[in-house]
């Protein structure tokens, strides 16, 4: 690594600590972590999410780039000098409520520090790159063990996905069959569970699952990328919690696209905070009947089986331990709006949400009315009660890094939509890629999305081995907010025809927007998760 950039980043890591120290003495409460303090001053904790995020990213980055070309070198490069720029920038506006003083915010800015950010930055960098991305090439793909499957999905997504992509997005249309018989044929609904029920966990992991996901939301967000997403939560809690029984019924269904999933957790009242959730399962002869109104459950109208997390146990201070998993079965519909009605007299109705983007697989509000769940649809029986929180969230972690997956491939369709704008059309007589404007964008754009992707493969790795729930969340929540950077700059690159419909840029913006809200709205993760997480550490005498 070249001396500057170690200057950077051993500045970066140390100033990090730092201020996570500071912010952890200021929530300390006789020695465990106060919430309360903490909301005291929401903002810097969400920055420090923020900037731990963007920190590890670009460290890995830095690390990744010595392995391989000249590209990825000026990428990392110029990554970490306008990470590292912004955050000490955003120390200086707010010593005090980091808990700096004059000195500290002095050392921020050193004339070797100075230096080295604008040799780190400098114009020529994002030149090379920009020239590269202009001629089609956006840095090294290569993922060893994982070459075969990306070509296999990239044609899946080229020749099968997008094609309809548009369709589908105008007319709010339901995703088509062909998408949904490739994606089985395949293997894609197996990805998460392992090979004893049918499934391709143990031959690709966690990062083959990111790579198909990448992939396939390159094509098409809405009616591809996320598909996998649904069975991948349900199994994992079901591998996590579920009885051999409960195993042997459902994952192989699941990894063979006979039985399709949704995921009923959402509450209209109750986004985030699933301690508060009222949706309850009240026990009858022979199972339970569900009661209440359930939202944004993505696919539950063609599911088999809703994934519904419910209160089982009735003492309200139990809080998130009184919540059970039921999954509540139901014939498919492709229609807007669904009703089902037991011979019991239980039903279960729904109706599709209308949005600004994310179409194909409708997203719905699910109203349970004495719905009933035989017993053996409690996942892990009598001894998973009360212990649905803990596995529904086994299966949203790999949700949350998923998520990062289909950001990164939705942040790839649209440079390249951008290059190839740039490439064709003319503006006061120059073509749009020879304006510098235009250019550094498009450097930029390759390079976040390189960094996202290499610590994304990076992350999943780590959930291989059991580990890395946290850097999870922070690559999640990194990833969905800078998507809406990257599809806004493609989308203004197109000008007028960028707020058209005639070209799919205007999709790939409006769908980069619901990744900072599903899976866990952005200001949650950063200030319940990654924050609270991180000050903790520092409380228990781990290293920030």
């Amino acid at each position: 690594m070249e001396q500057h950039l170690q200057t950077i980043r051993n500045q970066f890591q140390a100033s990090i600590k730092k201020i996570t120290e500071n912010l952890a003495r200021r929530a300390d409460d006789g020695g465990k972590l106060s919430i309360s303090k903490m909301d005291e001053n929401q903002l810097v904790h969400y920055n420090l999410a923020y900037h731990t995020a963007e920190f590890n990213i670009a460290d890995y980055f830095l690390n990744y780039s010595d392995q391989n070309g000249d590209m990825e070198k000026d990428m990392a490069s110029a990554f970490i000098g306008e990470a590292f720029n912004r955050f000490r920038g955003e120390l200086a506006g707010r010593a005090e409520e980091y808990g700096l003083g004059p000195d500290e915010i002095s050392g921020l800015f050193t004339q070797e520090l100075n230096e080295a950010i604008q040799k780190s930055v400098e114009k020529s960098k994002y030149d090379r790159i920009a020239e590269n991305v202009i001629a089609g090439q956006y840095g090294n793909l290569a993922t060893e063990d994982y070459n075969e499957v990306r070509d296999v999905y990239r044609k899946i997504a080229e020749q099968t996905v997008m094609p309809h992509a548009e369709h589908v997005h105008r007319h709010d249309d339901f995703i088509p069959d062909d998408i949904l018989s490739e994606l089985i044929n395949n293997g894609a609904f197996g990805l998460s569970i392992p090979e004893q029920y049918g499934g391709l966990l143990d031959m690709l992991g966690n990062v083959g699952m990111m790579v198909v996901t990448e992939e396939l939301s390159r094509g098409g967000l809405s009616i591809a990328g996320s598909l996998i997403t649904r069975p991948e939560i349900l199994s994992k809690a079901i591998i996590k919690g579920g009885t051999e029984e409960q195993k042997e019924k459902w994952l192989g269904a699941l990894a063979s696209g006979e039985r399709m999933a949704g995921v009923a957790v959402t509450e209209p009242n109750f986004g985030s905070d699933v301690a508060g959730m009222k949706v309850t399962a009240d026990k009858v002869d022979g199972g339970w009947v569900l009661n209440g109104v359930k939202t944004w459950c993505t696919f539950a109208g063609y599911a088999d089986v809703l994934l519904v997390l419910a209160r089982t146990e009735k003492d309200p201070a139990l809080k998130h331990k009184g919540l059970s998993i039921l999954l509540a079965e139901k014939p498919r519909s492709k229609d807007h709006k669904f009703e089902v009605k037991q011979d019991g007299g239980g039903s279960m109705s729904g109706s599709a949400i209308a949005t600004i983007g994310y179409r194909g697989m409708h997203s719905f509000e699910v109203n349970f009315d004495n719905y009933f769940v035989p017993d053996e649809n409690l996942i892990g029986g009598e001894e998973g009660r009360g212990k649905g929180f803990y596995l529904q969230m086994a299966g949203f972690a790999g949700g949350r890094v998923q998520t990062a997956a289909r950001a990164n491939g939705v942040m790839q369709a649209a440079m390249e939509a951008a290059a190839r704008y740039a490439n064709e059309r003319k503006v006061f007589g120059k073509e749009l890629k020879e304006y510098q404007i235009n250019r550094w964008k498009l450097a930029k754009m390759a390079m976040i999305v390189q960094a996202s992707r290499q610590y994304s493969y990076h992350v999943a790795g780590l959930m291989d081995e059991g580990k890395g729930n946290m850097e999870a969340t922070l690559v999640k929540f990194y990833a969905s907010r800078i998507s809406e950077w990257v599809t806004r700059e493609a989308m203004q690159i197109h000008g007028g025809m960028g707020y058209a419909e005639e070209y799919p840029v205007s999709r790939y913006f409006v769908d980069a927007r619901v990744f900072s809200i599903f899976e866990g709205a952005e200001e949650v993760m950063a200030l319940r998760v990654c924050a609270r997480e991180l000050l903790q550490q520092v409380l228990q005498g781990a290293p920030a």
